[in-house]
C-alpha cells in the first residue's frame, strides 16, 4: 500500500498516510482534523479533549482476524448513557478495511456492506436477513459523537447525537446499522473473544494486564 505524505496546513508539521483510500486524519502535533482533497490537506476542525480511555487497544495496535492481519489506524469515539466505547478503524494486509468495537470489554469486527435495502427505523426483536444469514435486533443504543483520531475512510468530525442498531444471528454473526448519516450504512461481521484477536502493541496502564 501507498503511503502518501504532506504537511498540516496548521503547524507545518509533516502527514503520513498508511493507508491509501484515507480521507480524514488528525494531526498528531496540533490536533487538526485534516481532510485529504485531490491537491492538499485541508483543516476543518480541531480535537477537543479525549475522554480517559481504559482499553488497551491503542493506533497502531495490530491483530488478527480470520485470515488477514490488521493495523488500528483510527478511531471514533462516543458516549452512552453506560460510558463511551470506541469504534476503531482497521487497516487489513488485504488493503481493505473494517472496524473493531471495543465496548466495555465486548469486541465486534465489522465490515461495509453498503447496498443493501435498510430499515429507516428498527425496533428490538425485530429479523432482517442479508447474505441468507437471520439477525434479530438485539440493542438500540442512543450515543453522543465525542471525539475521532487517527485516520478514517470518511469526513467524521462534526456529528452530535446518533443512532446504532445492533443485531445478532445464531451463529454468532453480529450487525450494525448507522443512523448517523441521511442514509443509514450496514456493517456485518462477527462477535468476537478478545483473546482471538491476537493483538500486540497494546497500551499499557495500571489496573491492565
Amino acid at each position: 500500500m501507498t503511503q502518501s505524505t504532506a504537511n498540516c496546513p496548521n503547524c507545518g508539521a509533516k502527514i503520513a498516510f498508511r493507508w491509501s483510500a484515507s480521507v480524514q486524519t488528525v494531526c498528531e502535533y496540533c490536533k487538526s482534523i485534516l481532510v485529504r482533497t485531490d491537491v492538499d490537506l485541508k483543516k476543518v476542525g480541531q480535537v477537543a479533549d479525549l475522554p480517559p480511555n481504559s482499553s488497551p487497544i491503542q493506533l497502531g495496535t495490530e491483530g488478527v482476524y480470520g485470515p488477514h492481519s490488521f493495523v488500528a489506524i483510527g478511531r471514533i469515539i462516543y458516549e452512552y448513557d453506560q460510558g463511551n466505547w470506541n469504534e476503531w478503524h482497521l487497516m487489513m494486509n488485504d488493503g481493505t478495511s473494517g472496524w473493531l468495537s471495543d465496548a466495555q470489554g465486548d469486541y465486534a469486527v465489522t465490515f461495509n456492506a453498503s447496498g443493501r435495502k435498510l430499515p429507516d427505523q428498527c425496533k428490538i426483536g425485530q429479523q432482517y436477513t442479508w447474505d441468507k444469514e437471520a439477525y434479530t435486533v438485539s440493542t438500540i443504543t442512543k450515543a453522543h459523537y465525542r471525539g475521532v483520531e487517527g485516520e478514517l475512510p470518511f469526513q467524521y468530525c462534526d456529528k452530535t447525537d446518533v443512532v446504532f442498531v445492533d443485531l445478532m444471528s445464531y451463529t454468532g454473526k453480529f450487525a450494525t446499522i448507522d443512523y448517523s448519516d441521511d442514509d443509514p450504512v450496514l456493517y456485518l461481521g462477527a462477535a468476537v473473544a478478545f483473546e482471538s484477536l491476537k493483538l500486540k502493541n497494546l497500551r499499557s496502564f495500571e489496573g491492565w494486564s
